[in-house]
């Protein structure tokens, strides 16, 4: 399935997770790619992946802070230059900071901010003019079940995905006209380092049982416990292709079952 021939893309958090999960869907249905990151490593491990898939002629890496102004506004308009316009930008890059609420740093706080939800903002600002003017421009944004539903000891996470949740749906109604579509994207029980490695992030003091209602009814590949990137990755590709042409201004939910 070729869903996206012809179709220019940009990832973000392109160097791990559902990020890398995403360039590898979209290149292997025809799309051509941009993979945004902070992680040179990452980075360079996605595109590995893409050369053993055959697909590394129609991918491209740049090591890019998304909450840095001048780099996003330099790195999306060379991208829209060299791919000679832009169809569909994918905001997955992200952080999460975990502590009582009480002894949240501002520090951490700010910097949660700063990526998951400024620089879903200034992703999505640079690109607009060339998404608006591709006539089928699609924004793609995560949210994570966090922005719904109770996540403990997360509040700068939360808070952060409950804002581009917000962001997403002025999104959708101020360019519906104009043939551009926002989606959010709801991960949850997923199986991505930033996942994995939550309750290290914990206070030493955290409460197990707050978690209970995060568990995933059903079970990834090989019957694991949490899903697999790429089980997002397919859903991304369905609503940014002809497929997901009616979606626009909702969220999907993608957690197994954890939030029914």
């Amino acid at each position: 399935m070729q869903r996206f021939d012809n179709r220019r893309i940009i990832v973000t958090g392109a160097g791990s997770g559902i990020g890398a999960a995403t360039v590898s869907r979209l290149l292997d249905e025809g799309g051509t790619v941009m993979g945004f990151d902070v992680n040179e490593q990452g980075l360079a491990a996605t595109a590995a992946a893409a050369g053993d898939a055959d697909n590394a002629k129609r991918l491209s890496t740049a090591v890019v802070d998304i909450s840095s102004e001048e780099a996003v506004t330099r790195a999306v308009a060379e991208t829209v230059a060299e791919f000679g316009g832009l169809d569909v930008l994918v905001n997955a890059a992200g952080i999460q900071r975990c502590a009582h609420t009480h002894e949240h740093t501002l520090a951490d706080w700010n910097a949660t901010l700063a990526i998951n939800l400024t620089g879903t903002f200034l992703m999505t600002r640079q690109a607009l003019p060339a998404l608006l003017d591709s006539g089928r421009g699609v924004v793609v944004n995560f949210t994570s079940t966090a922005a719904s539903f109770a996540h403990p000891y997360m509040a700068a996470y939360a808070a952060s995905k409950g804002g581009v949740l917000s962001f997403t749906h002025s999104l959708a109604i101020e360019y519906a006209k104009q043939g551009l579509r926002a989606v959010n994207i709801q991960p949850g029980g997923v199986a991505t380092a930033l996942a994995l490695g939550t309750l290290d992030k914990m206070p030493a003091d955290y409460d197990l049982g707050l978690w209970a209602k995060q568990t995933p009814l059903l079970h990834g590949r090989d019957n694991e416990v949490l899903g697999d990137p790429s089980a997002v990755a397919s859903v991304i590709a369905m609503v940014a292709s002809d497929d997901g042409a009616f979606v626009t201004g909702t969220e999907i939910r993608i957690d197994g079952g954890a939030h029914a």
